[in-house]
């Protein structure tokens, strides 16, 4: 809630300001004084920037060129686009934004990746008998506060951890290049701090060394300049003044606004970054998707789609908070618009009848905090059973499973008291599931124990979808 670009956002998204909202005014008031600390010292992507900087590469590569200073512009015309197509009630481009993208590549991707790991090394070393009783207690200890129960499963691991891998390896480019060149959070808090109070100076003492110019993890530092540097690119880290062997640089007051660069959004930039988003977002309305309803988009309790799109700000808190790993990220399911925001995938987890942690966590209410009583009646989807993969229709074999895991009290799925010899088959004595439509409210549990392998016998379409009886 601190990131003042979500929040910026989602208000000119929804025209809707939350409470909690008004802590970015907090980030903002330091960016006008200190500038962009946050960057420096908060940014957790930053910071993971700074733990693989991957300096030894550049040792080896002196020779290699840079990219352009005018490269710095890419971040403002970022920026632009995220919120032209904000104020058009698109929140697509915040994928882009840092937090969203590390928090999601944790999420989806690493933090799964290690909680596998982790099982994998537990079951190794129980199987050594003095080892066994305290790889118990450590499991128990850590499962589930830290880890869930049981392993959960994503779609996309690959995409989310490359993309997050990628960004960490443009530091083989430049020091910190997604900070430099591509953050858009980054260009919004440089704009602000062309009025920060608080800037790095040189005093006359001075000898043009060029230690901080080679230590910048920015590279702003201008020898041209007399070794001045642009309070919009610096990240206040302080490297430069820990080096200087003669204590040149200070931090101090300056009441001015800070000089507009090469670099610095134009008005031709802005119009250009306006036009191009304006044009993208017209294409996505007529995107085939947007007539025709995937089969499985499944949304989570209670929402309206319309609402969704202009509220969720895809930092993937709901499926962090999901138990059971039901809550997956959007890919080709539905229209551009609509990618990375949650729905329900059956077949890796289930929407537990007992739980709308889902709704508690959303920040932003683009998930709708239900009390649990009103939760249970909400319609996700509707199963169907396929009656040729159906162990029980098709093969005759005795399957209770869909029927003794529905949550409904009233049971959505009954079975058929006519046995297969009634219906014409010559076996008998099986018992036939059948879904009781008006009673499901397609939580995929059914689905998600389905005992056959592949597809499930029995899939939850989203409502009123014409399906296979």
């Amino acid at each position: 809630m601190l990131n003042p670009l979500l929040q910026l956002s989602y208000l000119l998204a929804s025209r809707t300001f939350l409470l909690v909202s008004s802590l970015a005014l907090i980030v903002i008031l330091l960016t006008v004084v200190f500038g962009r600390a946050w960057c420096g010292w908060v940014c957790p992507l930053g910071t993971v920037l700074d733990i693989f900087p991957l300096t030894r590469f550049h040792r080896k590569n002196k020779e290699k060129r840079k990219p352009a200073e005018s490269c710095r512009m890419v971040k403002y015309s970022l920026l632009t686009a995220i919120l032209v197509a904000a104020l058009l009630g698109n929140l697509t481009l915040l994928i882009l934004d840092p937090l969203t993208i590390l928090y999601r590549a944790l999420t989806s991707s690493l933090w799964p990746a290690f909680d596998v790991l982790i099982s994998k090394i537990e079951f190794f070393l129980y199987r050594i008998p003095i080892f066994s009783e305290p790889v118990s207690a450590f499991d128990a200890l850590i499962r589930p506060r830290v880890f869930p129960a049981e392993p959960l499963f994503y779609k996309n691991v690959m995409l989310y951890g490359g993309i997050f891998l990628g960004i960490i390896l443009l530091n083989l480019d430049a020091p910190r290049f997604w900070c430099r060149y591509l953050c858009p959070l980054g260009g919004m808090l440089g704009l602000l701090s062309k009025l920060a109070l608080f800037r790095r100076q040189v005093t006359e003492e001075c000898k043009g060394c060029t230690l901080c110019t080679q230590n910048c993890p920015t590279g702003i530092i201008d020898p041209g300049r007399d070794y001045a540097s642009d309070p919009s690119e610096c990240t206040m880290c302080l490297d430069c003044l820990e080096i200087c062997p003669r204590s040149a640089i200070t931090f101090s007051p300056k009441l001015t606004l800070s000089e507009w660069r090469e670099y610095d959004p134009s008005r031709r930039q802005f119009l250009a970054a306006t036009g191009l988003t304006i044009a993208a977002l017209a294409l996505n309305q007529v995107d085939f998707r947007k007539k025709t309803q995937h089969p499985f988009l499944l949304r989570p309790p209670g929402i309206i789609e319309d609402d969704l799109l202009s509220k969720c700000i895809r930092c993937s808190e709901c499926m962090r908070a999901c138990p059971t790993g039901a809550l997956q990220p959007l890919t080709n399911e539905s229209s551009v618009d609509a990618i990375w925001t949650p729905i329900v995938v059956p077949r890796l987890g289930y929407c537990d009848y007992s739980c709308n942690q889902c709704g508690i966590i959303c920040p932003v209410d683009a998930i709708p905090e239900l009390p649990l009583e009103e939760k249970r009646q909400q319609v996700i989807g509707k199963a169907y059973i396929n009656q040729d993969r159906c162990l029980a229709w098709s093969d005759g074999t005795e399957c209770l499973v869909c029927e003794e895991m529905c949550p409904i009290p009233e049971k959505a799925i009954k079975l058929d008291s006519k046995s297969k010899k009634s219906l014409g088959d010559e076996s008998s004595g099986i018992k036939l599931p059948r879904v009781h439509r008006d009673l499901c409210i397609g939580c995929g549990i059914c689905e998600y124990k389905c005992p056959v392998a592949g597809e499930s016998a029995i899939r939850v379409y989203i409502p009123n979808l014409e399906a296979p009886i």
